[in-house]
């Protein structure tokens, strides 16, 4: 039998926190398993990240498929099941919020990955065989799962204190300490630190309220750039605050279908370095055109230009997915930047066609250098100079 249908052993169940700790030893190894794949993937690729050599990459592949097993196997199915039930039993019990319907969902995947994983186990195939490999690939997926989303689980097992905020403001010291926070952030001088989600789905946010060259730290509710916030309690330093306030829950995606241990593979790209060096090494016209050309590629094999252009666009996703009004403010400016890169993007592609339609070519007095000129060596004795011819004197 294996360690993956193994009992837990006699004795007394784990608590929340100690599986919530595996599950989190487990995804620091996968990471470890995860960078030591990426360094050997890397030597199999050639400089614009094709893969030229299949039969290394097949290898190193299959290591880590072996590995994340043999992990998973040690560290984690031993806790598996134990900790997706604390995790649904704190779900059941959080206050209702939009979240909580993915979470169920993400831990019934879990469930399933587990299950699959230990029904393998039990029908392991012969050790270093062809089939053994097979299997372990087929596994793999379901391990980058818990790799990539039990930290949602252990999330909820923490939760198992049931914690909550306490010592609440009356309404009074609450609207006091609200108006305070108001004027010092009209006086910019209320500095956010820290912000997190609660249980509940409400934003929370740890600021420093100065007054009168003294400060206080207060945690609000709600977003700070928007109508409605509140102050929710005043602490004397973060560690008085983190004992009361509702537990961060994890954060969300900005895309819910990504996997940082199932990457696509890296497309064909040039660097701009590269580019540059093409410009400084070209001797015609047409050779600084196809530099230019290769930055504002667009398709699969997009320049550097298109990148920082669907760079922008992204980040401008990630801000507006925030919901905050300084997320909505900086989504705009973002998205204004990225028309502005398209803009230059066409101008560029624009002179690079036309750089190219010159056809010309550097002038030959633009000589190069030398690099390294030639001199005697070390040991070498100087040539003796050459008697110097003798000259009649001059006389007046």
């Amino acid at each position: 039998m294996t360690p993956a249908s193994t009992p837990v052993p006699d004795g007394p169940l784990p608590v929340a926190p100690e599986l919530a700790n595996a599950a989190r030893d487990f995804r620091l190894r996968m990471a470890v398993i995860d960078r030591e794949t990426e360094t050997a993937l890397d030597t199999t690729r050639d400089r614009y990240g094709r893969t030229v050599h299949a039969d290394a990459a097949a290898v190193a592949r299959a290591q880590r498929d072996k590995a994340a097993v043999e992990v998973y196997t040690t560290h984690l199915a031993p806790h598996a099941d134990a900790l997706l039930d604390a995790a649904r039993r704190v779900l059941e019990e959080l206050p209702p919020a939009r979240h909580l319907a993915g979470w169920r969902a993400v831990l019934d995947g879990l469930a399933a990955s587990a299950a699959e994983v230990r029904r393998a186990l039990d029908r392991p195939a012969a050790p270093g065989s062809a089939a053994e490999r097979a299997q372990h690939a087929a596994l793999w997926p379901h391990l980058a799962a818990w790799a990539d989303h039990s930290f949602i689980a252990s999330n909820l097992a923490d939760q198992s204190d049931g914690r909550h905020h306490k010592a609440p403001l009356t309404d009074e010291d609450q609207r006091m300490w609200t108006e305070r926070a108001q004027a010092a952030q009209r006086r910019g001088e209320l500095e956010l630190t820290e912000s997190w989600y609660a249980a509940d789905g409400q934003p929370i946010t740890l600021a420093h309220l100065i007054e009168n060259d003294a400060s206080a730290l207060v945690a609000l509710q709600g977003d700070p750039d928007a109508p409605g916030w509140q102050v929710i309690g005043h602490y004397a330093h973060e560690y008085e605050a983190g004992k009361v306030l509702p537990v961060a829950v994890p954060p969300g995606v900005l895309r819910a279908d990504v996997s940082r241990f199932n990457r696509p593979a890296p497309v064909q790209e040039v660097s701009l370095q590269e580019l540059i060096r093409d410009v400084v090494e070209g001797q015609s016209a047409g050779d600084v055109s196809e530099a230019l050309l290769g930055a504002v590629q667009r398709g699969y094999t997009p320049g550097p230009m298109v990148r920082l252009q669907e760079l922008l666009e992204t980040s401008g996703q990630f801000a507006s997915a925030l919901k905050t009004v300084q997320g909505r403010q900086i989504a705009a400016r973002l998205a204004a930047l990225g028309r502005q890169i398209e803009f230059l993007t066409r101008e560029v592609e624009e002179a690079a066609e036309d750089l190219g339609a010159t056809a010309a070519v550097l002038p030959p007095h633009r000589t190069p250098v030398l690099r390294v000129r030639p001199r005697p060596a070390v040991d070498t004795t100087p040539p003796t100079l050459p008697p110097r011819a003798s000259t009649p004197a001059c006389h007046r």
